[in-house]
């Protein structure tokens, strides 16, 4: 990893001093950066012995932290990690524009690594992603919102960059066609698990232990599962309390639908949730061959889950 974030650092690097600038903030922010462990770990489980996953986990949070830029935007956040996000202190079109200057910096490292099976997987995914936000857009403030349409939305918009991440490392690896599959599975249901945990964090944490503010969710009107289960199972007056909240984007109501999100047992039913998608990623590693690498990677499972931030 120290390796992946001298390489970050370096391709940072621009003659536009307002890149680096923007660049530098919002990476060094810190964050988990268990994206690019995934990839890291996913090699060496497979017995990789090269370098170019350094290359390739730095994509993989080069285009993380591009998307972080545009969803701030779109948001209109202004808290992320426990700092003002950068739509905030220097504007949305800056952002917006050094988040592209990150997407084709990432895809400029991908080229170097000569690998067109990774470019193949990567153009997936980023339009995976697109298509997850614009899903999330066309949801927002819509309270008929389904379980199945979240986890399609989750799936596509944070579960893929995941998934990716452990398949990159299987293709670096020469995997066969089942192990690239094995890894992926694994990516793909701790993406899940790890999404289903954050939107629940919004409804039980703090802010200071979120690094956001709390009730983000709530005031852009996203309908995440905590929410929908609480509608399933609320009274018809829960339910209407939660639903003008959704559709006004009423972050004043929050207490009240934290309340409602108790007595209706919604945190509980998105924990237990997570634990199965958590379960199907540590299910899918006894494929692998043992080793402390395969053990890290059940550990990232864990962690998705156990997190209180």
């Amino acid at each position: 990893m120290a390796a992946v974030d001298r390489h970050i650092q370096n391709e940072l690097r621009s003659d536009v001093a307002l890149i680096e600038q923007i660049g530098h903030y919002i990476v060094g922010a810190g964050g988990k950066r268990l994206r690019p462990v995934t990839l890291l770990l996913s090699a060496h489980a497979l017995g990789y012995k090269g370098t170019a996953h350094i290359d390739l986990a730095a994509v993989i949070e080069f285009i993380h932290t591009a998307t972080l830029l545009h969803d701030d935007v779109v948001d209109e956040s202004e808290l992320r990690r426990g700092r003002e996000t950068a739509n905030d202190l220097w504007g949305n079109a800056a952002s917006v524009l050094v988040g592209d200057f990150l997407y084709s910096r990432a895809f400029q490292m991908m080229v170097a690594v000569g690998n067109p099976r990774v470019m193949d997987i990567m153009a997936q995914t980023t339009n995976s992603i697109a298509q997850g936000e614009v899903m999330q857009l066309i949801n927002s403030h819509d309270p008929q919102t389904t379980q199945a349409a979240y986890l399609e939305t989750i799936t596509r918009k944070t579960a893929q960059l995941f998934e990716s991440a452990a398949r990159l490392g299987a293709v670096l690896a020469d995997a066969s066609p089942a192990g690239e599959r094995v890894l992926a599975d694994f990516g793909l249901n701790l993406g899940i698990a790890f999404q289903m945990v954050d939107d629940a964090l919004d409804y039980s944490a703090e802010a200071d232990q979120m690094g956001k503010n709390a009730g983000d969710d709530l005031a852009e009107g996203k309908i995440t599962l905590p929410l929908i289960h609480a509608m399933d199972r609320g009274t018809a007056g829960q339910q209407a309390v939660i639903r003008e909240a959704i559709e006004n984007g009423d972050r004043d109501a929050l207490t009240e639908i934290r309340r409602i999100i108790e007595s209706t047992g919604a945190l509980a039913y998105t924990c237990a949730r997570a634990q199965e998608h958590a379960g199907l990623a540590r299910q899918s590693l006894e494929a692998l061959p043992t080793s402390q690498y395969r053990d890290a990677l059940g550990a990232l499972a864990d962690f998705s889950v156990s997190r209180t931030f």
